[in-house]
């Protein structure tokens, strides 16, 4: 038996999936630290190391793999030459060859392993579609949620993966849209309107080089510096945030816990966050026209309570700047495969190269 292997590198974690000959999901590791900080080298070697287990878990060496695809965090050409992003701060990662070099790492003797690459956004994108559509069969798969908006003929939809940044990506007519160059799909990087910001201090975070875009409102990233600030105002001096040690990052990851608890702060940050989306996907539908748009990432773990408060909030914000023509939106939805979207589409990716 043949198999196929997707892999997601992100800043943090990374993740190896394996699928067999039918189409059908086998194995996902469990994540393991990417060492970004180390470099490239230390990351593939680490990646190696695990689908060498995860292989030979399922009785399989590097010589039963047919194709392999790696997804990371972009911008990056067609062939997995990264460019420069936040996400992988060593300087060996600007202008490396990822692709490249782990298909060596991973064809030493007496194996050839075909290495292909993709952004993790985009492959974000694809997994989400394959296992909506039954195209991939992941029998672990989350039940899709009984109040999701999916229609009944799926063939495109748009991504978001709200997290440290806003990654996103498009499949069009059953298949990744890559681009030209490699680099579509960057939707954190469109502008947001003016209004679009509580605090003129919100509209200063620099994202890129460039100020007021969609990811310095919708991420972990904006939320970061919108609380820091708003802890200085007078009418919120006596929140519990400022009692307590940490950065204002490690401020900023304990906002779904008090938003859950119905903290006004946390709410209201939220909020904001959502309307911001709720324009971004509106920017993106414009060009798009699309079945589905998906929203994925750390904002999938919000309590039900407030996930269905931040999707009607984005849906109205959506709504009422839309034109007349794009307002029948039936809404937003949730991602189903949350962490492991990118794993699995880098993984259905792999099973197109052959």
């Amino acid at each position: 038996m043949s198999f196929f292997v997707g892999i997601d590198v992100g800043g943090t974690t990374s993740t190896v999936a394996v699928g067999n000959d039918r189409r059908e999901v086998v194995r996902i590791s469990d994540q393991f630290a990417t060492r970004a900080a180390e470099g490239p080298v230390a990351t593939v070697e680490d990646i190696a190391v695990n689908l060498e287990r995860e292989l030979a878990g399922l009785g399989a060496t590097l010589g039963d793999v047919s194709s392999t695809v790696i997804a990371t965090p972009g911008p990056a050409t067609l062939d997995g030459i990264l460019r420069p992003s936040p996400n992988l701060r060593h300087p060996d990662w600007v202008n490396c060859g990822i692709r490249e070099m782990l298909q060596q790492r991973l064809s030493k003797a007496p194996y050839s392993v075909p290495v292909f690459y993709l952004g993790d956004g985009q492959a974000a994108a694809l997994g989400e579609f394959m296992v909506r559509s039954k195209k991939l069969v992941w029998a672990d798969a989350p039940a899709l949620d009984p109040n999701d908006h999916q229609p009944d003929q799926l063939d495109s939809l748009f991504f978001v993966a709200v997290g440290t940044g806003l990654g996103g990506g498009e499949v069009r007519d059953g298949k990744v849209v890559r681009g030209r160059e490699g680099r579509a799909g960057h939707a954190g990087h469109v502008f947001l309107p003016y209004d679009a910001f509580r605090h003129q201090h919100d509209r200063e975070l620099k994202v890129g080089n460039a100020f007021s875009t969609a990811e310095s409102a919708i991420s972990l990233t904006a939320l970061t510096h919108q609380l820091g600030y708003r802890l200085t105002l007078p009418e919120w001096k006596d929140h519990p945030l400022n009692f307590q040690d940490g950065t204002d990052k490690d401020k900023a990851r304990k906002l779904r816990e008090y938003a859950a608890a119905g903290d006004e702060l946390s709410v209201q940050l939220f909020d904001d966050q959502a309307a911001a989306l709720g324009i971004a996907m509106l920017t993106v539908n414009y060009i798009g026209d699309l079945d589905l748009l998906v929203i994925g990432g750390g904002v999938c773990d919000l309590s039900p309570a407030m996930r269905e408060r931040y999707a009607r909030i984005a849906e109205e914000s959506y709504k009422k700047h839309a034109l007349d023509g794009f307002r029948n939106l039936a809404g937003f939805s949730f991602s189903q495969c949350g962490d492991q979207a990118s794993v699995i589409g880098a993984l259905a990716e792999a099973y197109e190269t052959v």
